[in-house]
């Protein structure tokens, strides 16, 4: 089995690591999230938590 130069080896890790982000942005900027709105924003404010230890 014919060995790989280092050149070679250099270029598939950057065609693997360009892929990866690539496909990490896709996922990230396709999720689209929800406003919350002002009513919600007073709701998550008011909201007291009572803790028993």
């Amino acid at each position: 089995m014919p060995q790989m130069s280092p050149l070679m080896w250099f270029s598939l890790f950057i065609m693997f690591s360009i892929t990866l982000i690539l496909f990490n942005q896709m996922n990230f900027f396709s999720y689209k999230t929800n406003k919350i709105k002002s009513a919600d924003k007073k709701m998550i404010k008011s909201k007291n938590l009572i803790w028993k230890w």
